[in-house]
């Protein structure tokens, strides 16, 4: 995330704390399993999703200005390499921030805190792809919308 003043109100703490970064984790994993457009996203993850779905709440945690829970358990995050075994290309990174953009809408994100989320994820999972294309397209807008 940004760098922001001392005094300005972190993301976990806008969220809700844990409570609420846990309550986005949760929907962000069930409309992976609900929803064919992210029925790509979902066959990339394990069949069982609670190990998947802690480590991206510990991850999220501190990422958020929460607890840094992921680094207590396994040290620095290492995204890019943690992710490099799957193929990752822009499909997979529009549906990840589509199913992200709409858990956000469901769990009640505020619009300037979704603003600012989406501007940090979009530019991380950018990063992530990992695969060759003939077009290195931005990242798209959210499939869904309020």
């Amino acid at each position: 995330m940004s760098a922001q003043p001392a005094s300005a109100p972190k993301p976990y703490d806008l969220l809700g704390g844990e409570r609420g970064v846990r309550a986005l984790v949760d929907r962000f994993y069930d409309l992976m399993d609900l929803e064919p457009a992210y029925a790509e996203l979902r066959a990339m993850h394990p069949t069982q999703s609670e190990d998947t779905r802690d480590k991206l709440f510990w991850f999220l945690s501190g990422w958020f200005g929460g607890p840094g829970l992921y680094e207590q358990r396994f040290g620095h995050p290492r995204l890019r390499m943690r992710h490099f075994p799957y193929a990752i290309g822009t499909r997979e990174r529009d549906q990840w921030l589509a199913c992200m953009h709409q858990a956000m809408m469901e769990e009640n994100v505020p619009e300037a805190l979704q603003l600012r989320l989406r501007a940090a994820f979009a530019g991380t999972a950018d990063w992530m792809r990992n695969q060759q294309e003939d077009s290195a397209a931005p990242p798209q807008p959210p499939l869904v919308s309020r």
